[in-house]
């Protein structure tokens, strides 16, 4: 160890480190990572909804986008779909057991972005001054 030198000890092992070869965190971040996902579990979060009442709370989402993502929600085992046999069919979407056990993570994120906007805000700006030819959008 050099002088001046401190080691840290990280409160996180990365990936590929002490046996964690591969701990699923992209797969996980590459599903909840897009922001139609995470809209769509904190709508579900306050019970069972039908495509279109999805579709109408959540701004923005395309019917296909809607779709793509409740499918790969569905995939991955966090939403369930029910198909009524009635006519036309009636499908409603509700989170799966591993879906909200998820939402309180889900929550802490918003609850840590709600806390720190302005301060995020605030240091955009001051980057953006500072750096005016290396503004990023």
């Amino acid at each position: 160890m050099s002088q001046g030198h401190i080691e840290v000890t990280p409160l996180l092992e990365p990936c590929g480190t002490q046996g964690h070869v591969d701990c699923g965190i992209r797969d996980v971040l590459d599903r909840i990572g897009d922001k139609w996902s995470v809209l769509i579990i904190v709508e579900l979060s306050s019970g069972v909804r039908r495509f279109r009442e999805l579709q109408r709370s959540i701004e923005g989402i395309s019917q296909r986008m809607l779709t793509l993502t409740v499918r790969r929600l569905e995939r991955d085992g966090l939403v369930t779909r029910t198909v009524y046999p009635t006519v036309p069919p009636q499908v409603t979407y509700e989170l799966s057991e591993r879906g909200r056990s998820l939402t309180h993570l889900v929550k802490q994120l918003a609850d840590w972005s709600l806390e720190h906007k302005d301060e995020i805000s605030q240091s955009r700006e001051s980057y953006d001054r500072a750096n005016p030819d290396q503004v990023i959008r």
